[in-house]
């Protein structure tokens, strides 16, 4: 009775001894990673295949952020993205005084104080004065010619040389100008003789010209012919300042 006791205790204890050693193999396989997990599939064949790589160069698509859903850009692909908006500054364009119109201009010539000596004009001064309402400009040396019997479009251009620096002069309503010419003088009684040897030429009225703003016929102030030799004058600039 004894001896059936302990054979069946001996029993019981190998048994569950048995048991608990598979249970331990069973734990043990259940904690090894399986082929999913390794990255590794399983052909038919059972020769584990390794993943397969993605093409070199393609674009990788990043798993969109914020839950928005949209696809993020590829990284350093500028190419897609809208360049960004540059202001543009508007510069204000400078606004030019408008040089003066010939009919905005009255003009008139009269005999110089200061001028060669001799019998003949010697020296002309002609005055601009500006009529219209608004700021204009002259600058320059003005051109000259003859209108022999006082017809413009019969007129003889003087060779003009020029004298003295050139500025902007800035003309208000009502407000002045001047330029000086000076001849080759005639000398002597009567009809005269030029030192030259050429002969007279008296002209009863001058086409002078400005730089942008035309030409305009002008006699004496007071009467005369503009009597000179050569057809040459000597010029100044459009001036501020009131020549003798």
């Amino acid at each position: 009775m004894q001896y059936g006791m302990h054979f069946g205790s001996r029993a019981r204890g190998a048994a569950l001894a048995v048991a608990a050693v598979s249970a331990a193999a069973l734990l043990m396989t259940a904690c090894q990673p399986g082929p999913e997990a390794a990255g590794s599939t399983t052909s038919p064949s059972g020769a584990a295949k390794k993943p397969t790589a993605s093409a070199p160069g393609s674009p990788a698509t990043a798993k969109p952020s914020g839950g928005t859903g949209a696809s993020a850009e590829p990284a350093g692909d500028s190419s897609t993205k809208a360049p960004a908006s540059v202001p543009a500054t508007a510069t204000p364009a400078t606004k030019k005084t408008k040089t003066c119109a010939a009919e905005s201009l009255k003009a008139f010539m009269y005999q110089a104080d200061v001028r060669p000596p001799g019998t003949g004009t010697g020296a002309a001064i002609v005055e601009f004065t500006n009529m219209s309402g608004a700021t204009c400009v002259l600058q320059g040396y003005p051109t000259v010619a003859g209108a022999a019997n006082g017809s413009p479009e019969k007129n003889k251009p003087l060779t003009v040389t020029r004298t003295g620096p050139s500025a902007e002069v800035v003309l208000a309503p009502a407000a002045k100008a001047w330029v000086k010419m000076t001849f080759v003088q005639v000398q002597g009684e009567a009809d005269g003789y030029c030192v030259s040897g050429s002969t007279p030429v008296g002209y009863p009225t001058l086409v002078v010209g400005l730089p942008g703003s035309g030409a305009t016929q002008l006699a004496l102030e007071g009467g005369g012919v503009l009597a000179e030799c050569d057809n040459k004058a000597t010029v100044t600039a459009v001036t501020a300042t009131k020549p003798s």
